[in-house]
């Protein structure tokens, strides 16, 4: 089991609890997480994502007071993937933070491409919510 994480930051000026409401809806993940990018549906009280991979469930923490959004992800293999992320109070904004951890059998440069993958998906998050009106 490898013990290495890179936490992945990105500042938003938009408060925290407009960030979090919208990044916490399902049907909006496919605008901003591009490893969903081909879309997600509910069956049966649960999500589905199309991914790279194939077909994923996507399960979010509960609503909460925190901006806790952390998700598991469970793989066409059944593994399952636990997402660190959360959204901060800022000053005015808000900060995105998203924990990649390095999973063992994971190469130095597939591990560098998931944190690259994450830093896109965080600054496109941005951008949605940012260009929203307020």
């Amino acid at each position: 089991m490898s013990n290495e994480a890179v936490v992945v930051s990105q500042a938003v000026d938009v408060p925290a609890d407009v960030v979090y409401a919208f990044a916490r809806q399902m049907d909006k993940l496919p605008l901003w997480a591009s490893g969903l990018a081909k879309g997600i549906a509910q069956r049966g009280g649960e999500w589905f994502a199309d991914s790279p991979m194939g077909e994923v469930k996507v399960a979010m923490a509960p609503p909460n007071d925190f901006g806790v959004l952390d998700h598991d992800v469970t793989l066409p293999n059944g593994v399952s993937v636990h997402n660190a992320f959360r959204v901060t109070p800022c000053g005015d904004g808000s900060l995105l933070s998203f924990v990649v951890l390095r999973p063992a059998d994971a190469s130095a440069q597939s591990f560098e491409a998931d944190v690259a993958h994450v830093r896109r998906d965080l600054a496109a998050l941005k951008q949605l919510v940012e260009r929203q009106p307020p």
